[in-house]
């Protein structure tokens, strides 16, 4: 197996010990490769970067017969419309508000306008689609990130490299009620 940062092993140890949803980010090339393998650990969501996917109505529908709920990650530079044809295979779109690579990174303010894009598609949808958003993301600009249609939050560098750690996730899960 590849070197992946958080692989499967982490994902199983992570099961035995809560019940609470895995969102697992396969940012990685062949993703189709892993489904089963992060299934049977244990993950509810497997996430996939359509660049990453010749086939990608094949990945999410291989997640979902794998017993997973199908994400899509969009880079900064991704269209939304990536999604138009797939929509029906999509229960999370992870929005990267950063170039993925390394933690600490600002967040790129044009994320907004392409949330609220989603927001919008989303809410015509007959099922439900989470809106999730991954780097940059802080206590600071979550107000206005939940207001435009999030549903979920992931900050890293907010909360790890912040004095009060708990403070920060208060902080941000009292913007999200």
């Amino acid at each position: 197996m590849p070197n992946i940062t958080f692989g499967p092993d982490l994902v199983r140890a992570l099961r035995q010990r809560t019940e609470a949803p895995l969102d697992v980010h396969l940012m990685i090339c062949e993703p189709d490769r892993y489904i089963q393998t992060f299934a049977q650990a244990g993950a509810d969501y497997l996430t996939v970067h359509p660049e990453t996917c010749p086939h990608l109505h094949r990945t999410l529908a291989g997640i979902r017969q794998a017993g997973c709920k199908a994400g899509v990650a969009l880079n900064p530079a991704t269209s939304p419309h990536v999604l138009e044809y797939v929509w029906d295979q999509v229960d999370l779109v992870l929005l990267m508000s950063v170039n993925p690579g390394f933690g600490g990174q600002q967040f790129i303010d044009s994320t907004l306008t392409k949330l609220k894009v989603l927001a919008e598609r989303t809410n015509r949808l007959p099922g439900q689609v989470l809106l999730a958003i991954d780097g940059g993301v802080n206590a600071e600009n979550s107000p206005a990130l939940v207001e435009a249609g999030i549903d979920v939050l992931v900050a890293g560098s907010a909360i790890f490299r912040s004095q009060d750690p708990a403070a920060v996730i208060r902080t941000m899960k009292g913007t999200a009620l």
